[in-house]
């Protein structure tokens, strides 16, 4: 492939639309352009990064003993119904009507559409069990579209449905699949922790996320290193790592706290640490008040709030909505005395004393509080998130917290599907029962950009071995010298002979200006005809590492061969 003619619009600045490394690099390395937000076209080396991507991923599924399908993106709106997912979806789904006024979705998932799909085959226990997936483009209308190919409105995605006679058969699946995707990352040199994960609108009762530790990462990992333990912040389990209050029996004390409201301010006036304090956060739920306590050094996790309640419909109670409940002192709350309002304590309140808390009236806490004596923390569930320093509850070793890229996703769905879509398969007796499911999504843009933020340098991508647009980048300094044209055309022949793609840099600009965009687009070999020409001898660089050789014009191929072995 000649530079000149493979549309490799290489960028000197950081583009202004770019918010992390992998949306700066990929930009400016040529392999993609903005559309509009959220939505990216893929230029030749990008689309070459992705296939290889892809390659990996469907060899994996062909592995794990799925088939492939192709099935349509858009979406008739009544299956979607059925399953009750065409209201909760929300505006996230794209919808349109057709000439006739009929509703359709561009599809951000596809359970419905398989689920239909196989249902219509009426298969028997002898057809089952059957795993079918799809690499293809979906649509989600994202309210915030941001970091690139991390989170697009339009993206690329390999979903895997399979179908099952009863939950043990799909749980074999659902372990194979696992293995598979921890294969997929391995090969696009990706380290992954997977973790339990909340189901979200894909429903379920088990599901699991394959992670990459990330600084741009958009979730909180909370993970165990001697035993293992993973999940989600949402889903996470833990046993507090350090003393929640103090020990001393102290009495009961009123402070005057003039102005004071946060934990940081009242813990300094008072002379203590936020271990001490008992937060209050109050949420309105379903138009109720609600005070969550909580140890003053956590946060509420509202996932966990949410499982806790049963119910989606809260949030942390707004400015304009502390009028509807005058009875509330906000900013003093405390649950000494409270009343009127319903309470819920985190699990680490039961029993903890030498408290600070809020008074119940304006500018006052209390300190000496015990749970037990001073109030009764009857309705407790685990509410609060994660420290650092807290202990696994499988194991008792330490807990590391660590932002993270989500590549994947799986999940045992049970009937969820199946039953209300009617997709039945005849058992031995010859009676009819609902499909048990599972489903896998991988998304391959997002693992492409994901590979780009793991392998990159100040100069530029350091493209893995196995997922490199190509493998080899040959620099021709001086390309209108006859001698250097003609050894870059020698050499490409025999890479190619070889198997080994070369991208060409014959264009008319400074070596300078083909280092640069050699490292930036990163291609794992950089192989330079030069000056050395002159006494047979040609440069080869790997880019991961820097180690670079002069090697004979005429073993180029094998130490191409030879330097490509070395690439991670």
């Amino acid at each position: 492939m000649r530079f000149t003619r493979a549309t490799v619009p290489t960028l000197k600045e950081k583009p202004a639309e770019a918010d992390v490394a992998s949306h700066e690099l990929l930009l400016r390395a040529g392999m993609m352009r903005s559309v509009a937000a959220g939505v990216y076209s893929l230029l030749p080396l990008g689309r070459a990064a992705l296939d290889r991507i892809e390659d990996i991923v469907r060899d994996e599924m062909n592995r794990a003993g799925a088939l492939e399908v192709v099935l349509p993106i858009l979406h008739p709106s009544e299956p979607w119904m059925a399953s009750g997912r065409w209201q909760a979806y929300g505006p996230e789904m794209m919808r349109l009507k057709d000439r006739k006024g009929t509703d359709f979705c561009l599809g951000p998932t596809a359970e419905e559409i398989m689920t239909l799909t196989v249902g219509r085959t009426a298969p028997s226990y002898r057809d089952l069990p059957l795993n079918l997936y799809q690499i293809q483009t979906k649509f989600r209308d994202e309210i915030r579209p941001r970091f690139g190919l991390l989170r697009g409105r339009e993206f690329r995605m390999k979903d895997a449905y399979s179908f099952h006679t009863s939950d043990e058969d799909r749980d074999r699946t659902y372990e194979r699949m696992r293995e598979a995707y921890e294969a997929v990352a391995r090969r696009c040199s990706l380290e992954t922790l997977v973790v339990e994960a909340p189901t979200g609108l894909i429903g379920g009762d088990v599901s699991h996320e394959f992670m990459v530790i990330s600084d741009v990462g958009e979730d909180l990992l909370v993970y165990c290193t001697e035993c293992g333990y993973g999940a989600n912040a949402e889903m996470e389990r833990h046993a507090p790592g350090r003393r929640f209050g103090s020990a001393g029996d102290e009495g009961l004390e009123e402070v005057h706290t003039p102005g004071m409201v946060s934990v940081e301010e009242v813990s300094d006036f008072i002379g203590t640490t936020p271990e001490a304090m008992l937060k209050c956060v109050l949420y309105v739920v379903s138009a109720e008040p609600l005070a969550v306590f909580v140890p003053g050094y956590r946060e509420v996790s509202e996932p966990k709030l949410e499982r806790a309640l049963g119910t989606s419909d809260l949030h942390a109670m707004r400015e304009d909505e502390r009028e509807q409940f005058p009875g509330i002192t906000v900013g003093f709350v405390g649950p000494v005395g409270l009343d009127g309002i319903p309470v819920l304590y985190d699990l680490e309140v039961k029993g903890a004393k030498g408290l600070v808390c809020g008074a119940n009236r304006p500018d006052y806490h209390l300190k000496g509080v015990a749970e037990g004596r001073d109030f009764e923390a009857a309705r407790l569930a685990d509410v609060a998130l994660a420290v650092q320093g807290d202990r696994c509850a499988e194991c008792s070793g330490g807990l590391l917290l660590a932002p993270g890229i989500e590549i994947g996703q799986v999940f045992k769905l049970g009937t969820k599907y199946t039953e209300p879509l009617k997709a039945y398969f005849t058992d031995e007796d010859g009676v009819a029962r609902p499909m048990v499911m599972g489903t896998y999504g991988i998304g391959t843009t997002r693992i492409l950009a994901t590979v780009v933020e793991q392998h990159r340098d100040e100069k530029g991508i350091r493209w893995p071995g196995a997922v490199a647009p190509m493998p080899v980048n040959l620099i021709v300094l001086s390309p209108e010298n006859e001698e250097q044209s003609r050894a870059a055309a020698g050499l490409e022949e025999g890479l190619a002979a070889a198997g080994i793609e070369a991208l060409v840099d014959e264009r008319d600009a400074s070596p300078g200006v083909k280092f640069n965009d050699a490292d930036l687009v990163g291609l794992p070999v950089q192989v330079v005809i030069g000056k050395k020409l002159a006494d047979g001898q040609v440069d080869i660089k790997l880019r991961h590492s820097g180690e670079r050789a002069d090697v004979p014009l005429g073993s180029a191929v094998q130490k191409v061969q030879e330097a490509l072995d070395k690439v991670v």
